[in-house]
């Protein structure tokens, strides 16, 4: 598989996994969990709402900066404050990927850079960054060297960046639908709108009548 063709897999990658994080959290707001066993203490929760379908029992939700902090210190355990664990391997799986192909990017980089350097008749002969690697030849050309070396150092670098945002992401998923849960988006929402009649004072100071219009949710 090309350099392009892995490119372009690893991105429709990720951002299929940042679609199916943000998705669940808007749809998870709508979900009535019951909360019995926890794994948090009940000082954990801050936010209380009452649900009158569900016989007047009170439903708790987790603190945001609480889910904030936690999501900051572990990958993983803002979520499963939020009873999502089932995103835990989604994080985990998308961070392991990145750490890995990071690494996989870095041992090209460093054997380029011993082989580059070690084969360039301006550089002593000292192995100062180990031997060439067996499967560079002794014959490679310079300049391709030094490509491959700059190539692969910089789609480290790049992996990276990737690794950051993807922790990011951990973090704003938990933040978000944690802040999110409190609010009732359930098909039994109701409206009542009241109209009342009423007066109002003309500017002679003559009462005229009026209607009043009130819109409750």
């Amino acid at each position: 598989m090309t350099w392009n063709a892995f490119s372009t897999y690893l991105t429709r990658w990720i951002s299929l996994v940042c679609l199916i994080l943000l998705i669940s959290s808007s749809r998870g707001v709508s979900q009535n969990l019951s909360f019995g066993s926890s794994l948090t203490s009940s000082a954990d929760f801050k936010y209380s709402i009452r649900n009158d379908s569900t016989d007047g029992q009170t439903q708790k939700y987790p603190n945001p900066k609480k889910v904030l902090r936690r999501s900051l210190i572990l990958p993983g355990w803002g979520q499963v404050t939020n009873k999502q664990a089932w995103k835990v391997p989604i994080v985990y799986g998308l961070l392991g990927g990145l750490v890995y192909y990071s690494m996989y990017n870095h041992d090209l980089y460093t054997d380029y850079r011993a082989a580059f350097y070690n084969l360039n008749p301006n550089t002593p002969d000292d192995n100062r960054f180990g031997p060439t690697p067996d499967y560079i030849s002794e014959n490679a050309n310079l300049n391709s060297l030094r490509d491959s070396r700059n190539f692969y150092r910089n789609r480290r670098d790049l992996t990276f960046v990737m690794v950051g945002l993807a922790y990011a992401l951990n973090v704003v998923d938990a933040y978000v639908y944690a802040h999110l849960r409190p609010f009732d988006v359930s098909d039994d929402l109701s409206l009542k709108a009241r109209v009342t009649p009423g007066t109002l004072m003309a500017v002679n100071n003559q009462p005229v009548p009026a209607i009043s219009i009130s819109i409750k949710f």
